[in-house]
């Protein structure tokens, strides 16, 4: 089935095997101007972007997932499923749940805890923590390291409720299950890799903090997370 109901490209051939996927499709698009060669966009429907070239040699695919466990389930299933995809590496952005995490740290996500029926609902697994895949973290580790870039290696919360009511709740949630940080979109990914037997690994930049309230702006988010960018693309 190509097209997909959500990407819009015919030749499979023009997705490369490694995708990176930030939530944002502007973020994919600022990837694709400033760190890719010889670029191609793959998708435009609903403006979730994507777009094909080259890092060096190495040809990578970068395309927006959109926010929360629903959408990127959507994404990364179809580029898994359809587009023969075999590692996608979310790069997005976290809320640190602890002081010992501050403003643009990266962090890898070794498992994802979440309350979230995602997994459960698909069929693949009724676990509240999914881990990422080791090859991809081992890649993403030594490609930080050739860089210089330190690397927190972490557990997280994927959240489906951005806003919640019982705002201290995440003060539990570290302490029960070992969160170090909450983002929304880890678990789902993890999830459909499982599924369909394929590597899927998770880098994120700290954009604010529940501890301190510090946090970073909407442009930041989109364009200032270079390092976690480099890594990834250099662990290609």
């Amino acid at each position: 089935m190509i097209p997909t109901p959500h990407i819009e490209l015919k030749d499979p051939s023009l997705i490369a095997k490694t995708v990176l996927m930030p939530g944002d499709p502007l973020r994919a698009k600022y990837i694709a101007d400033n760190f890719l060669t010889h670029v191609v966009q793959i998708n435009n429907v609903r403006n979730m972007w994507g777009f094909t070239g080259y890092f060096g040699k190495k040809k990578v695919t970068v395309m927006g997932s959109g926010m929360g466990m629903p959408s990127i389930g959507i994404y990364s299933y179809e580029l898994f499923k359809f587009y023969g995809v075999e590692n996608i590496i979310r790069i997005g952005s976290c809320g640190s749940y602890t002081k010992d995490l501050n403003l643009y740290d990266v962090v890898l996500v070794k498992d994802a805890y979440s309350e979230s029926s995602y997994a459960k609902t698909m069929g693949v697994s009724s676990r509240k923590v999914l881990p990422s895949s080791k090859t991809l973290d081992n890649r993403i580790l030594k490609a930080g390291a050739k860089l210089g870039y330190d690397i927190h290696v972490a557990t997280v919360h994927s959240s489906d409720v951005f806003y919640r009511l019982k705002h201290e709740e995440f003060k539990e949630i570290h302490a029960k299950y070992g969160a170090d940080a909450v983002e929304m979109e880890s678990f789902a990914l993890f999830a459909n890799a499982k599924a369909l037997n394929k590597k899927a690994a998770c880098l994120l930049t700290v954009s604010d903090s529940l501890v301190t309230h510090e946090a970073t702006s909407a442009q930041e988010r989109q364009e200032a997370f270079t390092k976690m960018m480099e890594i990834a693309l250099n662990s290609i």
